[in-house]
């Protein structure tokens, strides 16, 4: 639900695509809107005045936003819940699981803040037992697990305490309700056996290659982007800036559709388009 990790998806989707079969992509469940958040007292005010700091940030994330915010999610835990029991099922449907929880925000403007919502937001994705999702994201396994992943966002490592970028987000850590530290939102790690990386923040695909690099020299160097029909069958749905970055050719390819945001389109695949929540 962060509009900078959203807006980071082009880097990060390139990255996992670069690297996969070769090293292991594990998220962490940050829980960016918790339970102990008090409500706001006016909610509208919050949710205007929430909408405005998410367009800001698309100015420089050139990612899409929803032409209207219902409201400022009432926590993470529902989609954090559905996204960690979608991973049970493989990682292609983890993928497109949480692409479709992200874009409840983004492109709906309803976020996914509920059980239900969460659960219906996934309907439809290709190879997904929406039962088990159901069963699996109400189990003590995955809530033990995203508790998991929030404490542990809640122990940086010391390299992100003080940061010091050109990036309008540059990832220092976050201070949090109890006097603690959390990493912000996105923030990379990179852990090989020769030592570890951290890339906060808001950062081009370009920083992220460079601690790849580092740490495995040479992984990156093979890989060829995909054409525009292999990356929208591949990802299923593409903002611009992430059309951009995954695929070279003329756009868009045949029978790809177009969702109007509030700050550009949403290409999906005509698969994708025919269950996807934004083409009702």
């Amino acid at each position: 639900m962060c509009p900078w990790a959203w807006g980071s998806e082009p880097a990060f989707r390139r990255l996992r695509t670069a690297l996969a079969g070769r090293v292991p992509w594990r998220r962490t469940y940050a829980i960016l809107f918790d339970d102990e958040d008090d409500p706001a007292p006016d909610p509208a005010a919050e949710a205007a005045y929430y909408a405005g700091y998410v367009e800001r940030i698309g100015a420089h994330t050139r990612a899409p936003r929803a032409a209207r915010l219902s409201r400022v999610a009432a926590s993470s835990w529902p989609s954090s819940l559905v996204a960690a029991a979608a991973e049970l099922q493989g990682g292609n449907v983890a993928e497109r699981v949480l692409r479709r929880l992200r874009e409840t925000v983004f492109v709906l403007g309803e976020p996914a803040d509920t059980p239900e919502a969460a659960l219906a937001a996934a309907h439809g994705v290709p190879g997904l037992d929406q039962e088990r999702l159901r069963a699996d994201a109400a189990s003590p396994g995955v809530l033990e697990r995203v508790r998991a992943d929030r404490a542990e966002v809640r122990r940086p490592v010391p390299e992100v305490l003080s940061v010091r970028s050109g990036s309008p987000h540059p990832g220092a850590a976050k201070e949090t309700s109890d006097g603690g530290q959390r990493y912000a939102l996105p923030t990379l790690l990179l852990r090989a056996a020769s030592g570890y990386r951290a890339v906060p923040g808001w950062r081009p695909y370009e920083a992220y290659a460079a601690a790849v690099d580092e740490l495995w020299p040479g992984v990156l160097d093979a890989c060829a982007p995909l054409s525009p029909a292999e990356a929208l069958a591949h990802h299923r749905s593409l903002t611009e800036p992430e059309r951009d970055l995954l695929a070279e050719g003329v756009w868009p390819p045949p029978g790809a559709v177009g969702v109007r945001t509030g700050n550009g389109v949403l290409w999906l695949h005509p698969d994708e388009a025919s269950v996807h929540p934004a083409t009702p």
